[in-house]
């Protein structure tokens, strides 16, 4: 079960990239709303902990186990749609033993661990449709729940870490131009179908929204995060107003932000941090992703490259979603920034994930004579 690890043999690469953007986080964190930013160090030293932990367990081992994950994960999303806490006209939180967390972050973590074992166990027959049917029931149920919340951005982020773990997993080329001939007529149509006033697909939040995107001057009550998001990027210019700062001309000091610790943190980095600071995040966001791939291709087996690909995916998604909302590319959705937003579900199984990782990088396939010749 516990691999003799060497000090060495850790990618210790990755961990400062982790930690470095763990910081920044926790510094925007404390200029955006200090009341929260010693609970977002507790995170911190908890995270580390379990990325410790995680990366001492082998891997292996944790996949015998992928399906108790897989039902543990089914039944903390039902406990959310019948136990959970309503936030905002959401109901993505649930308190277990005193503890209070979101169970979609895990479930994203979850996802992975039980596709990593199941696209193994089935990489021989995996393009029959037996096994793509399985997959994607399997898939549908927890983004079913997910959906319900309501959380369609975590719902899209999660379904396109699925994607990413099949294709990666060895999906027929002939496949995935067959499901892009038949998705990409699809979705022009579902999107002039929710586009439509009378619509019956998206809930009327998630309608006002795009709309609000689409028509910023006739939706001015719901666009007015996003306009003052752009605001606060634009106005710090190349190296920001500084953190902490106390400007009078701050879109954070005036309050025009909402929560703006969580799903707004990179307006905060662009407002007090400037373009440079912003370049910054997003750089180690790609690095973290970079890394986790280059540890996929030395993995000894098929799961270990899905875990590993599907972490760089994860963080990928998150980060393209998050900072195309700040930015205004995309319709608002609440989805955090990773290791940089605050939260400390999101950091944890972000944390978990790294560990997994780690764990991955310390088994590296061996090779043989034949591979070196």
């Amino acid at each position: 079960m516990l691999k003799q690890i060497k000090l060495r043999n850790y990618n210790f690469r990755l961990i400062l990239y982790v930690l470095v953007l763990t910081i920044i986080g926790i510094l925007v964190i404390g200029s955006a709303r200090e009341s929260v930013q010693n609970k977002q160090i507790m995170g911190l030293v908890m995270g580390i902990g379990l990325m410790v932990m995680v990366s001492m367990i082998d891997y292996s081992f944790l996949l015998k186990f992928s399906w108790i994950f897989y039902f543990i994960n089914i039944i903390l999303l039902v406990m959310v749609r019948y136990m959970g806490e309503n936030t905002n006209g959401s109901t993505r939180w649930v308190t277990i033993a005193g503890i209070r967390f979101q169970p979609s972050e895990l479930s994203k973590i979850i996802i992975i661990l039980f596709f990593a074992y199941f696209f193994m166990k089935h990489q021989e027959n995996l393009n029959t449709v037996k096994i793509l049917a399985e997959s994607f029931i399997l898939a549908g149920i927890p983004l079913i729940l997910i959906k319900k919340q309501p959380d369609l951005s975590t719902t899209i982020v999660t379904a396109l870490i699925f994607v990413a773990l099949l294709f990666i997993a060895g999906l027929s080329y002939k496949i995935v131009i067959g499901v892009l001939a038949v998705s990409l007529p699809t979705m022009i149509i579902f999107i002039s179908l929710i586009l439509q006033p009378d619509q019956k697909i998206l809930d009327p939040y998630q309608y006002k929204r795009i709309m609000a995107w689409l028509e910023p001057e006739k939706y001015a009550d719901a666009a007015y995060q996003q306009l003052n998001s752009k605001m606060a990027i634009g106005s710090g210019q190349l190296w920001g107003k500084g953190l902490y700062n106390s400007q009078i001309t701050s879109v954070k000091n005036g309050n025009f932000i909402a929560e703006p610790q969580t799903d707004f943190i990179f307006a905060i980095v662009g407002e007090e941090l400037g373009f440079m600071g912003s370049v910054i995040v997003i750089v180690l966001l790609l690095l973290i992703a970079l890394e986790c791939i280059l540890v996929a291709r030395k993995a000894k087996d098929l799961s270990g490259r899905l875990i590993c690909c599907g972490i760089a995916s994860l963080v990928c998604f998150q980060s393209f979603v998050n900072i195309c909302v700040t930015t205004g590319l995309m319709p608002n959705t609440g989805l955090p920034l990773p290791f940089v937003s605050y939260g400390l579900t999101s950091l944890l199984t972000l944390y978990m994930g790294i560990g997994l990782v780690l764990n991955v990088g310390l088994q590296p396939r061996k090779y043989g004579m034949g591979d070196l010749t």
